[in-house]
């Protein structure tokens, strides 16, 4: 048996499974199967962490959406999360005004009541603007990257684990659909087969009682 064989039987082998669990599911919906049911507590739980998962995006997204409300800014950041690679640093919008403020409070004079204060307002507004960045790298690290870990990690691994018990259990509940038929069809035949007796008997009883007449007759 070469290689080429071989994955072409595995390939048929393969649909036949997909068909027989499709078929499956299908008579399940249609209530035309039986459906073995799962036990209550491990219901409770699949059901509790899709419930979790749902939740933990929303939160998630809401909370990246708060953090940084340009959408084409967040677009970035992801596209440089999943190449792997640091987005560049942007100054943000309080440390902009702040720098503007500076800028022109240095231009009219610090000397002057508006320089100054432009000066001094300016250097709060960039404490503030650092204080933003830091409060969205912590936030990042701290309460984001755990949310993200449950979804691709935790989660997936759940709904891997998921889809594999239910393949499993198509597979049972299709494998007991088939041999309920084929009882059934056994039983059928077997029927059959009875009634079938039955009426050779009654053929051979027939002709015995014929030839007993004509034996009785022509004597």
């Amino acid at each position: 048996m070469n290689i080429m064989d071989f994955n072409v039987k595995k390939l048929a082998a393969d649909a036949g499974t997909f068909l027989s669990r499709a078929v499956q599911f299908t008579e399940e919906k249609l209530g035309q199967a039986e459906k073995t049911e799962l036990d209550a507590h491990l219901e409770n739980l699949l059901s509790k962490a899709e419930c979790t998962k749902i939740w933990t995006e929303k939160i998630m997204k809401q909370t990246e959406v708060l953090l940084q409300p340009n959408p084409n800014a967040r677009i970035e950041e992801f596209v440089y999360e999943k190449l792997d690679r640091k987005a560049p640093s942007r100054i943000n919008n309080p440390e902009l005004l702040g720098q503007y403020m500076i800028d022109a409070g240095t231009e009219f004079g610090p000397g002057t009541a508006y320089g100054n204060a432009l000066i001094k307002c300016g250097e709060t507004q960039k404490r503030i603007g650092t204080a933003d960045r830091e409060l969205i790298q912590t936030s990042a690290l701290n309460f984001l990257t755990p949310l993200r870990n449950f979804i691709e990690g935790d989660y997936k691994t759940i709904a891997k684990e998921r889809k594999l018990l239910q393949n499993k259990r198509l597979d049972l509940d299709a494998a007991k659909t088939r041999l309920k038929k084929a009882k059934a069809a056994e039983t059928r035949n077997s029927q059959l087969n009875s009634a079938r007796l039955e009426g050779d008997n009654i053929m051979i009883w027939a002709e015995e009682v014929t030839k007993a007449y004509q034996t009785l007759t022509s004597t």
